[in-house]
């Protein structure tokens, strides 16, 4: 009975002879929602946390006197050396959970400072970062006089998701306050963060980064976030641009996706990219990040591909320099230029001899489709969307009334199913139906070993 018991063995705890490790990497770093709910078991550390809570509360209303902020300063020492994983914990983009992970992350961060240039809080060791993965479905083709703009704006109407959020976002941007002449810009940037995380980057990133050769073509990408409402301030004033920075820091998400883009996008003429980090994939993301946030950027006009914030350095006293490296950032950044170059013109990549990776879908959708394949989410994960979230989704009956907003129509035109054919489900393949044959030998094993007995 030895040999039946030790297959047994073999059979519930999943080991075999050949088996190998599951993961076969180095795990990525510890989520900070996780991070923060092992710290809450401990009652020290969960003290600590919520001293540091307070802290970033009375710093949010006016600056912390010195006492105060060496009291603060000494509360975060001690909740880092007693739990680090604080410190190591790194977010996602775009999953339900971000903010309140951004929340937990800044908050053992105290005082914003320069090592914001050097650490994003997001995490990239699982994503794709090569240049292939962004322009593999785009199919750009340079064809002579064709508007690459308005065709990107077609393969996104072809896709429902990509065209029913992108009617959301131009709805919320062009929809007047009432009894005002003015845009809800907060509802206008919401909707933009929800198009972007939710479409593929195939279509998303197709739409703001499509090569233009010509000014008609430049306008319609110029206008994709609809600037006049996410862009620039309805009275054409331009504000300080660190003063800018200043209410953006106020913000934890406005704060991460500028941290990622300083992070993401730092220049270096030593790299083929033009990038820090050689990774122009990994700039285009962060560049996109900052849409629908206080740091929005856009196209400066419809004849470049010049970027720039609605901002300027006037009024900026002994700060001059520190607005003009923050200004040129958007202006003179050669890595963010030739990201948006190279993503027009796959073909001017740096040589790469692997073969381009499958399109990545966005951050809720992988997330929808892990929790459809492995398991429920809890009642507790179950997220309620908000009151001005659901007005997003309702069906709007106003017109736009007159056109004062600066916007390129949509394009109207939808495929249909009989349209598209059934090329997309062709290469399905079926699920197996059967035990897999480890399992099937063991128990070959398992009726032998009884047999003897």
């Amino acid at each position: 009975m030895i040999l039946p018991g030790f297959v047994i063995f073999l059979f519930f705890s999943g080991v075999s002879p050949s088996s190998t490790p599951i993961f076969p990497y180095p795990l990525p770093p510890t989520d900070c929602v996780e991070a923060h709910r092992v710290c809450s078991v401990d009652p020290r550390c969960e003290a600590l946390y919520r001293g540091l809570e307070l802290c970033a509360s009375d710093a949010a209303l006016s600056p912390l006197s010195e006492k105060v902020a060496a009291e603060c300063l000494e509360r975060q020492d001690a909740l880092l050396a007693r739990y680090p994983a604080l410190l190591a914990c790194k977010c996602h983009r775009g999953l339900r959970k971000e903010e309140q992970c951004l929340r937990i992350y800044w908050r053992v961060r105290l005082l914003p400072g320069e090592d914001e240039l050097e650490m994003s809080p997001y995490d990239d060791t699982l994503m794709d970062t090569r240049m292939a993965s962004l322009v593999a479905a785009s199919s750009f083709m340079q064809l002579d006089g064709e508007n690459q703009c308005l065709k990107a704006a077609q393969d996104c109407g072809l896709y429902e998701k990509c065209g029913s959020l992108r009617s959301e976002y131009v709805l919320a941007c062009t929809k007047r306050v009432p009894g005002t002449n003015r845009c809800n810009q907060h509802k206008c940037h919401r909707a933009l963060r929800r198009f972007l995380e939710r479409v593929p980057e195939e279509y998303s990133l197709g739409v703001l980064f499509c090569p233009c050769t010509n000014t008609l073509c430049g306008e319609r990408r110029r206008k994709t976030i609809v600037p006049s409402c996410s862009y620039q301030e309805m009275e054409g004033l331009q504000p300080n641009c660190l003063h800018q920075q200043s209410f953006c820091r106020r913000d934890d998400l406005c704060r991460s996706r500028l941290a990622d883009f300083l992070n993401n996008c730092q220049p270096s003429p030593l790299m083929a990219t033009g990038c820090l980090k050689d990774s122009a994939g990994l700039c285009l993301r962060a560049y996109a990040g900052l849409i629908g946030t206080l740091m929005t950027p856009n196209y400066i006009s419809n004849s470049s591909a010049d970027m720039s914030l609605w901002c300027n350095c006037e009024g900026s006293g002994n700060q001059w320099q520190d607005c003009l490296r923050l200004q040129r950032m958007f202006t003179h950044n050669i890595c963010l230029r030739n990201s948006i170059s190279w993503m027009g013109s796959p073909g001017s990549l740096p040589a790469d001899i692997t073969p381009p990776p499958a399109p990545r879908p966005s951050p809720l959708v992988q997330e929808d489709e892990l929790l459809s394949n492995n398991h429920l989410p809890e009642h507790n994960n179950i997220v309620v969307e908000s009151e001005e979230e659901e007005e997003l989704t309702q069906t709007e009956e106003e017109g736009d009334e007159g056109g004062q907003f600066d916007v390129i129509p949509l394009y109207s035109e939808r495929a249909t199913v009989s349209n598209l054919g059934s090329s997309g489900t062709e290469g399905a393949a079926s699920l197996p139906t059967g035990p897999p044959a480890p399992v099937l030998l063991l128990l070959l094993l398992l009726t032998a070993s009884l047999s003897w007995g």
